[in-house]
């Protein structure tokens, strides 16, 4: 069985709570109370962004009853009025930063769900499009797509903007998706602002799964759609890296769960299937070389996925092969070996000791082990020191992600303190580790995978398109991956319907100029 029993019932009961019986305050602008939770440890697979920690945790959670809850209590929803100027247009828009009040089928609060909606001025609701965004983590909140990519306002990732240290104030973003779109970042409970109200086990357990998580966000998308009026507006759904679990689950959940349709997803750098990434697969390995050998080349100049041709026909056909004969023939495997010291770089004797078989850990220390430093998880391209250059085992972090925290979730807080006028208590959790740790990926044979929901919306709905884009430098999720999975969809999911973009960069690849456009231009004539 791919479930166990006690699995499965608890996604029953969490669909019963979550979508059918659950109730929001919507009516008018009010939103909820604070405490974030404390919840068990669980397991982490790689593969998606998460596990550091954000700001400091906020208290150990208000009681389940509503006088209780009013003790912590959001503060009302803030709607001003903005305005960006930019190259060749100035946009007015309505910004709203508040929450969604998530009750239980007896009326009890369950968690607020915050949120940050731009609503562009003079636009008739019926057919203005809106797209709901959010990230992954799992307890990652949504300020990576708000503010290095998406937003009216943008904070530089690259460059002197990649220190801890640096500036933390935004900018107008020249490449909004204002111009095409409404947009509403949603940071799923335990993430930005967002928090349990309750203090049952039972019910904070449930968001911290696979299956609850999708069904409480479609349920905050709904909410919103009937709050401001846009049941009948054109929606899209972004989500990046976990958002690829969550993404498709959540669009299937929209479907035959809220009654709301969907006309895109639109996924950036997701994983899209675990066992990719865990476990002894060999398809792992298939997955990274391209992106290895991507990493190896940028180093001597500039590569395309035009340039890794070879390499892909290489991984899917030869490699695969080697692989698949196993160490047992010994000649396959120094062939295998030496072949993937020629793409990466690696010390030759190496590569043969691992049998060519790196994961992404071992591959970030080898490839510039020489002069002490190792290669970023997000961004195999950005190199930092490594801190324990003699240590037997790995103790570094990630150069390409973990100074972006600071300033990020500075930018992220004064935004919304300063400029939107909405001040909640408690802290705001950029990547919360409390909610990573807790996160309960399931049991029994099959890992996380979104691709039967994929299938199954696509299906269902012949006019719903998909779009992925990713970084050639990202050794978080490699695009290979999502390659493979591509090339499996029937024919009724061809390209006419689904594609795959590629550009330099790593897991947030938006944070250079020219991807970022790049991908702007396919999200907008998906849109249109």
């Amino acid at each position: 069985m791919a479930n166990s029993f006690a699995t499965q019932l608890t996604a029953a009961l969490l669909v019963a709570c979550l979508a059918t019986a659950v109730r929001a305050d919507d009516e008018t602008p009010q939103p909820s109370p604070s405490p974030s939770a404390q919840a068990p440890s669980g397991q982490n697979p790689s593969g998606q962004k998460g596990g550091r920690a954000g700001r400091g945790e906020a208290g150990s959670g208000a009681v389940a009853n509503t006088p209780a809850a009013e003790q912590h209590r959001l503060p009302p929803d803030s709607t001003t009025k903005q305005s960006v100027a930019l190259p060749g247009r100035t946009l007015n828009f309505s910004a709203t930063a508040g929450s969604i009040r998530v009750f239980d089928d007896k009326g009890e609060p369950l968690a607020d769900i915050a949120y940050t909606s731009y609503q562009l001025d003079g636009a008739e609701k019926a057919s203005r499009p809106v797209t709901f965004l959010f990230n992954g983590g799992p307890g990652s909140a949504s300020a990576w797509l708000q503010f290095g990519n998406v937003g009216p306002w943008r904070l530089p990732f690259d460059g002197d903007g990649a220190v801890s240290s640096a500036s933390p104030e935004l900018q107008p973003n020249t490449d909004t998706w204002l111009d095409f779109t409404d947009l509403v970042f949603i940071d799923p409970v335990g993430t930005g602002y967002s928090r349990f109200v309750t203090t049952s086990e039972d019910a904070r357990k449930r968001f911290f799964t696979v299956d609850g998580d999708a069904n409480s966000v479609a349920l905050v998308i709904r909410r919103w759609l009937e709050k401001y009026d846009r049941l009948t507006s054109p929606k899209y759904l972004t989500g990046e890296s976990y958002g690829g679990i969550r993404g498709p689950k959540v669009v299937r959940n929209l479907q035959m769960q809220q009654g709301v349709g969907v006309r895109g997803l639109i996924l950036i750098s997701p994983v899209l299937d675990f066992r990719d990434y865990t476990g002894t697969s060999i398809l792992q390995y298939v997955a990274s070389l391209p992106t290895m050998t991507a990493v190896a080349r940028h180093a001597k100049g500039p590569v395309t996925r035009e340039d890794l041709a070879d390499v892909e026909s290489y991984a899917r056909g030869d490699f695969l092969l080697d692989l698949v004969k196993g160490q047992a023939d010994t000649e396959a495997t120094a062939r295998l070996a030496d072949k993937v010291a020629t793409l990466t770089g690696i010390d030759p004797a190496v590569s043969r000791r691992l049998a060519g078989r790196f994961d992404i850990g071992e591959f970030r220390r080898e490839f510039d082990r020489k002069n002490g430093k190792v290669t970023g998880r997000y961004d195999g391209s950005v190199e930092g020191f490594d801190p324990f250059p003699d240590s037997s085992s790995f103790r570094f972090n990630d150069p390409s992600g973990d100074p972006l925290m600071a300033p990020l979730t500075s930018a992220a807080v004064d935004l919304t303190t300063r400029k939107l006028n909405w001040r909640p208590d408690g802290s705001y959790h950029l990547l919360s580790e409390s909610v990573n740790k807790a996160w309960e990926f399931g049991h029994g044979v099959n890992p996380p995978e979104s691709v039967t929901q994929l299938r199954q919306m696509l299906a269902l709905d012949p006019k719903l398109k998909l779009l992925i884009g990713h970084g050639l430098f990202d050794l978080a999720t490699p695009y290979f991956a999502s390659k493979i999975i591509l090339d499996q969809l029937p024919a009724f999911a061809g390209p006419s319907r689904t594609r795959l973009a590629v550009y330099p960069g790593g897991h947030m690849f938006y944070s250079r100029d020219g991807s970022r456009q790049a991908f702007r231009k396919e999200v907008e004539a998906l849109v249109k």
